[in-house]
This record gives C-alpha cells, sequence and structure tokens, in this order.
C-alpha cells in the first residue's frame, strides 16, 4: 500500500481539505504567462484599476442621461482612456468601456508587449530582456522597466538606445552602419 506517514505528514493532512480546495486562478496565470508579466502583483494592480473604472463609469451611468456633470464626466473618462490607447474609438460610450476594458487591454500598453508588436523582439520575452538590460528607451529617457505604461502618443517613440549592440547589429545587416564610430 505504501509508508507509513510520519508525524508533520499527518498533522499537514489534518489541515488540508482536499475536496475543497481552491482552484487557481487560471484566467489570472493565463494572462501573467500571455503577456511574460515579471511581478505577478502587476496582473492584480491591472485588475484593480480596472475595477475602479469599472466602478466610476457605472456610478456616472447612476444619473440621469442629460445631467452635465455626467456627460462632462463621461467625455473625460473617454478622452483619457483613448490618449492610453485603452479604447480604439474615440467616441465610444459608457457600455463599451465596460466591454472593452480589461486587464488584457492594459497589458497591451506595457513597453514589453509595444517592443515586440512593433517587431523589435521576436517574442515578449525577448522584449523583456531587451528592456531590463537596457536596450530600449522612450523618447530620450532609458527605460528599464518592461511594465511601463505607454501611451498612444509615446508608442512612437520606442527605439534601440544609441550605444545598443542589437541596434548596431542590426545596421550592420541592413547597410546602414556608421563608418565615423
Amino acid at each position: 500500500m505504501g509508508r507509513e506517514l510520519k508525524y508533520h505528514e499527518k498533522k499537514l493532512l489534518k489541515k488540508v481539505d482536499f475536496t475543497n480546495w481552491k482552484q487557481d486562478n487560471v484566467k489570472a496565470n493565463s494572462i501573467i504567462r500571455k503577456f511574460h508579466l515579471t511581478k505577478q502583483e502587476d496582473y492584480f494592480l491591472y485588475n484593480k484599476i480596472v475595477g475602479k473604472i469599472h466602478k466610476l463609469v457605472n456610478q456616472l451611468s447612476l444619473l440621469p442621461a442629460n445631467d452635465p456633470y455626467r456627460v462632462k464626466h463621461e467625455r473625460l473618462i473617454i478622452d483619457k482612456l483613448f490618449k492610453m490607447g485603452l479604447l480604439t474609438n474615440e467616441k465610444a460610450s459608457p457600455s463599451e468601456i465596460m466591454d472593452k476594458l480589461n486587464v488584457s487591454s492594459l497589458c497591451r500598453r506595457r513597453l514589453a508587449y509595444i517592443v515586440f508588436k512593433t517587431h523589435m523582439a521576436e517574442t515578449i520575452f525577448d522584449a523583456v530582456k531587451f528592456i531590463e538590460q537596457g536596450h530600449v528607451k522612450v523618447g530620450h529617457n532609458l527605460i528599464n522597466d518592461p511594465s511601463y505604461l505607454i501611451t498612444r502618443t509615446l508608442e512612437d517613440y520606442v527605439t534601440w538606445t544609441d550605444n545598443s549592440k542589437i541596434k548596431k547589429t542590426i545596421q550592420k545587416y541592413r547597410n546602414q552602419q556608421d563608418d565615423f564610430e
């Protein structure tokens, strides 16, 4: 049958209820793996942010439809979410916020995903590695955090650093290498 359990093993089995064992959060784990979140806390932070936005939009929707306060603040929220790149339509409705805004949409605005999406890296894992090693800058600033959120306007300014070996290798491959370096 098997060996007899030791004292500490019996004690642990008394504390664990295998019939009502908590299921792992499959959705959270799949998003963490898909977007290669280096810190698991990032998922829960993004989830909290999305929850607060949903709560705010829900509270605004309880006001009368023609209330100037509601109209003004719904427009402000939609403009801010559009500028962040979380909404695709500038004239979105509050119901679209509730439907389309989720943790995945926030993860798609991370620097690591933008580097992958612009084909600067083959995989998100490589993108995270390049960012952490200091090969990527946003504008004039070197960014070492792969969870840095990129707005629509900053998306065009994601480039390699000037002294990056990856940039030099790409230039050499394309015959664009500067002879004076």
